[in-house]
């Protein structure tokens, strides 16, 4: 479900539960196909979040990865949020 469509169902009080197992399902169906552990993902993303923190601040607690599958690909879909840009020696 898009967050656009999750927020609208928000403000006008629908509860979700079946869209909520339905996101739920497909997430798990995904990680299947990719053949990922749930330790392997958070090992990636931790991975991640350390080169993109090498150039920016990064805000960790807010960081979000996922796998999405869309067209018949897979894709890791991420938002970092960054907090400021820090300056590095070159």
């Amino acid at each position: 479900m898009s967050d656009i469509k999750h927020m609208i169902n928000r403000i006008f009080g629908r509860s979700g539960s079946k869209e909520d197992a339905k996101s739920r399902l497909k997430l798990l169906l995904v990680h299947d196909q990719v053949d990922l552990t749930p330790a392997q993902l958070e090992s990636m993303k931790a991975e991640i979040v350390e080169v993109i923190a090498r150039y920016v601040e990064v805000d960790r607690d807010a960081v979000d990865f996922k796998l999405e599958k869309t067209s018949g690909e897979i894709a890791l879909v991420s938002n970092v949020p960054v907090r400021r840009v820090t300056a590095r020696a070159v």
